[in-house]
């Protein structure tokens, strides 16, 4: 009972400034609230946004050492989607529970770190991939994109952050990636399928995310209006 209450109160600590909706948050959450109180002390939320960027450049190579050295090293992505998780997911957190926490810089190094490991994938899944399957991966790249700057904008018109698309965050993304490459060692060419289903699904959420975001914008448009008048 007491690791659970002192659970909850580092989550009530972590959890400012940020809104998660996807369909693993209980759980990721409570993960993160353990992890971020044995963090040892002399890892900083930089070296943290570090570490989940090597997370990016580990799926990165995995991709190239598929193509030139052995189709299995494709399963190293696994390994560096954890990695990624570890440090994009605690790099924040550690700063809040620290009570050290530094909003715009962290928010500025966050995003842009999440853009380049976006398109270290991306690039990665181009070197991997046959003609048609390079724009798949472009796609899920514009895809992604777009998903990022629906997250800033409905930050700006809401003034609440949340990075999730509806049941599906980072954390998902992460997962689905791993699943679709794990199936392509296993079964080659697999990838072309799986990887333009993960596209359309993207696009549904964002076509979704993108018509909700626009009735937030009414709103405030609205809300502004009734304040001038």
């Amino acid at each position: 009972m007491e690791t659970n209450n002192k659970i909850n109160d580092v989550l009530k600590i972590i959890s400012q400034g940020r809104e998660r909706t996807n369909i693993l948050k209980k759980h990721e959450q409570r993960l993160i609230a353990y992890l971020v109180q044995h963090i040892p002390s002399w890892i900083s939320s930089d070296i943290l946004t570090t570490i989940g960027f090597s997370g990016n450049v580990i799926v990165f190579l995995s991709f190239l050492l598929a193509v030139y050295v052995n189709k299995y090293l494709l399963l190293l992505n696994v390994i560096g989607f954890i990695i990624s998780w570890f440090g994009d997911s605690l790099d924040g957190r550690v700063a809040y529970y620290r009570k050290k926490p530094r909003k715009w810089y962290g928010f500025s190094l966050d995003l842009t770190t999440d853009w380049l490991g976006t398109i270290l994938i991306g690039l990665g899944f181009v070197v991997y991939s046959d003609r048609i399957s390079m724009f798949i991966g472009f796609l899920f790249v514009v895809m992604y994109g777009w998903e990022m700057i629906t997250t800033l904008l409905r930050y700006k018109i809401t003034d609440k952050y949340s990075i999730d698309s509806g049941i599906f965050g980072p954390t998902e993304v992460r997962i689905l990636i791993s699943m679709i490459l794990v199936i392509e060692v296993i079964f080659p060419g697999s990838i072309r399928y799986f990887s333009a289903m993960a596209c359309l699904i993207l696009m549904i959420a964002n076509i979704v995310d993108f018509k909700k975001l626009l009735k937030l914008a009414d709103q405030r448009d609205n809300e502004e209006r009734r304040t001038d008048s």
